[in-house]
């Protein structure tokens, strides 16, 4: 049986299933996308709450509609918990978390628990792709010896790829249609099967010659952000001595047609990739003897910044006579970025974690958290303060974090005792505005 034939002839003709295993912010747009191609789309996650919410026609994101969900019940998608559904796959699309470790070193336990529980129920004639930012190797080094003692010959009766996620919450310029897709395979074989699934929902797939060059191409992409951004940090530290706004700076250089390209500075690095994956780059690194210090470096400015700007707050505090111990301070902007419901290694828990630290009686709001989400690495029993005039003139500090468009700045501006301001909110200078 031909059977890279018969799986391309299906994707073709949209008579193939798709399996997505992790349902969260990459694995969902997924859904979304094959479902509106008329493919059939099983999903599968170990989350039981997760399933129960999208076989009820509801959304767990802030960004991807009920309604969106709605319809793809209707075009046939279903969500499980059930492993051993993966047999009634064609096509199955790994998108779980590549977390560090307490050493800050990879966790590849979700990838290789997933892959694990798939295995025993794969089939031939299936094609597996791995979605989730890891280290170069992982998909010939993890992944294959699994499948192939299992019996199958990769790149005949089974095959392999790898192709990064490049999903951006709250960019409305883009979505996962229209923006690009790098594919490789462990095979020629493997990469056009490859092709033929991404190019049934993606306007342009971008094939490269191995999983290893996609692999290292996402880690490319997020240590070029994370290097980028460690350096205006560094630079608005500088400024900041200098007597400099950092972001006029930056606005200026922005009007270079060519050369230059902005990015911002902030209280530090958040999200599922900037913060994390060019851990996994240094980790890979020095198996052949390479000691990454340009990227290791950008990673300690942009670690270092909840410290500076808590220093930043506490010499305002003092120049107005408090210290930070006692005194109240709210946290403006749960989330690592504006206007998304994400807030996996947002610098705005570790600035709760040191003002708590040093006494603050601290506080948050954000929109898009009601009261403070479960993490691994922070606890705290808070929940979103209510922006009033009233409530913003009882905090002695508010420290704006996070620049959600929901905030009212003019009259916070206008209530606020003192604004330390992360973000550049506020150009111009105002006897309670601190830029931090």
């Amino acid at each position: 049986m031909d059977y890279k034939k018969t799986i391309i002839e299906k994707l073709d003709k949209k008579n193939a299933v798709i399996g997505i295993v992790g349902l969260g912010y990459v694995g969902l747009p997924l859904v979304i996308r094959f479902a509106e191609e008329g493919f059939r789309v099983l999903g599968i996650d170990i989350d039981n709450s997760k399933v129960t919410k999208l076989n009820a026609g509801k959304s767990y994101i802030d960004h991807i509609p009920a309604t969106a969900i709605q319809k793809t019940r209707k075009a046939g998608f279903r969500a499980t918990t059930q492993f051993a559904e993966a047999r009634k796959a064609d096509a199955l699309i790994i998108c779980v978390p590549t977390p560090l470790d307490d050493h800050r070193e990879p966790d590849m336990s979700f990838v290789i628990g997933t892959v694990e529980s798939l295995i025993p129920n794969i089939r031939a004639g299936q094609l597996m792709s791995l979605e989730s930012t890891t280290y170069p190797g992982t998909t010939d080094e993890e992944l294959l010896p699994r499948i192939e003692a299992r019996g199958f010959t990769v790149g005949k009766d089974y095959f392999l790829t790898f192709s990064p996620e490049r999903e951006d919450p709250g960019n409305q310029k883009f979505n996962t249609r229209t923006i690009p897709k790098v594919c490789g395979g462990i095979t020629p074989a493997c990469l056009e099967v490859g092709e033929a699934l991404y190019g049934a929902i993606i306007d342009r797939v971008v094939p490269v010659s191995s999983t290893r060059v996609a692999e290292m191409t996402k880690l490319l992409e997020n240590i070029h952000r994370s290097v980028n951004i460690g350096l205006v940090n560094e630079m608005k530290i500088v400024a900041d001595r200098m007597g400099i706004d950092i972001h006029e700076v930056i606005q200026a250089a922005s009007t270079k047609p060519f050369g230059f390209v902005p990015y911002q500075p902030g209280p530090g690095l958040g999200g599922h990739c900037i913060p994390i994956d060019p851990f996994y780059l240094t980790w890979k690194a020095r198996e052949y003897g390479v000691h990454t210090r340009f990227i290791e470096l950008a990673g300690e400015v942009n670690s270092g910044m909840p410290e500076w700007v808590t220093g930043k707050l506490n010499d305002a505090l003092n120049e107005r006579g408090k210290s930070v111990k006692g005194s109240k301070v709210l946290v403006l902007g749960l989330a690592y970025k504006k206007d998304v419901d994400d807030a996996r290694e947002s610098p705005s828990c570790v600035l709760l974690e040191i003002l708590r630290k040093r006494g603050a009686k601290i506080a948050y709001s954000d929109p898009y958290f009601p009261t403070f989400p479960k993490m691994r690495e922070h606890k705290f029993d808070l929940n979103s303060v209510a922006i009033t005039p009233k409530s913003i003139a009882s905090y002695d500090c508010i420290l704006l974090a996070t620049n959600h468009s929901a905030f009212d700045y003019k009259m916070i501006q206008k209530k606020a005792k003192l604004i330390v301001d992360t973000r550049g909110v506020y150009p111009k200078p105002a006897r309670n505005v601190v830029k931090a």
